[in-house]
């Protein structure tokens, strides 16, 4: 299979997966957690073995160069290459860094971002999935909330036609001149 369209195919239903993930006031090291162990989740119910910060191929910098960096969540697949996920509510070139050298080994490379607004998107064949969530500032810090988005159809337009409303000239007179 390709590797690129195996990584969308997966980042698509790992997206999906996560769309369903809801919580309410959370720290941001509880919600990198929870992420993380709906990542976990969705892996094993593809029926894969799933590792937990599984040593990674990208060595720390120095003066750790002579340990290995490790990968929020790693997968193995019987029916295809290695599917490695970061979780990160930052953009950290580091994590591309690590990312791009687990696709250079062969590895499915996706990288989760969460938070609130856009997120850099990574260069192929890093693949992003995007899981929104709010933030707002709490007595003791940052808190974080996901709630789903309720399917809200458009709203209903008035019955009057546009032809049917007053003309009103302008520009308006101002409250205090006394001409109409």
């Amino acid at each position: 299979m390709d590797g690129g369209r195996d990584g969308e195919r997966l980042a698509a239903s790992l997206g999906r997966h996560l769309a369903r993930l809801t919580f309410v006031d959370l720290t941001t090291d509880a919600v990198t957690a929870r992420i993380i162990g709906s990542v976990l989740d969705w892996a094993s119910g593809q029926g894969w073995r799933v590792y937990r910060r599984a040593p990674s191929v990208l060595p720390l910098p120095p003066p750790l160069s002579h340990q290995r960096s490790v990968l929020d969540v790693a997968c193995a697949r019987p029916d295809g290459p290695p599917v490695v996920v970061e979780v990160d509510h930052t953009d950290r070139r580091r994590t591309w860094d690590k990312l791009a050298a687990e696709a250079a080994a062969g590895r499915v490379a996706v990288w989760v971002r969460w938070g609130p607004g856009r997120h850099a998107v990574p260069p192929p064949p890093i693949h992003l999935v995007t899981c929104h969530v709010d933030r707002r500032n709490g007595p003791a810090g940052r808190l974080h909330t996901r709630t789903p988005q309720p399917h809200r159809p458009p709203p209903e337009h008035s019955p009057q036609g546009a032809g049917s409303a007053a003309v009103v000239r302008l520009p308006l007179p101002a409250l205090d001149d006394p001409t109409p």
